[in-house]
């Protein structure tokens, strides 16, 4: 799996190209969004447009991110859902866990 990162205003966003899967891609996520709480930035955004799989690792991964943005006082959101990944997170309940956004701008502007 591949990550950008870009920062619009004070929101950090993490492009996230590829499959997240468990020993591949869980560690660059983890990797990425411990580097920017350890920074001090706190509002993150994860892009999940170009991710066409996640896995039950993979899902565990995106809920230890939030769960660490969230001890450091931050919020870690979700953009760019697709379908699958709406529908799974639905399916374990997450989607009243997480807030997700349809937009980059929608995201945001939530914080």
């Amino acid at each position: 799996m591949k990550i950008v990162e870009r920062q619009v205003e004070d929101v950090h966003i993490l492009d996230l190209h590829g499959k997240i899967l468990i020993g591949e891609g869980d560690d660059a996520l983890r990797d990425a969004v411990g580097k920017l709480v350890g920074g001090g930035k706190t509002k993150i955004l994860l892009n999940l447009a170009d991710v066409p799989y996640v896995d039950s690792a993979g899902l565990g991964e995106i809920v230890r991110c939030y769960t660490t943005v969230s001890k450091s006082g931050g919020r870690l959101k979700l953009i760019n859902l697709t379908k699958k990944i709406k529908d799974l997170l639905a399916i374990t309940k997450l989607l009243t866990v997480f807030e997700t956004y349809d937009s980059e701008a929608e995201g945001v502007k939530s914080f």
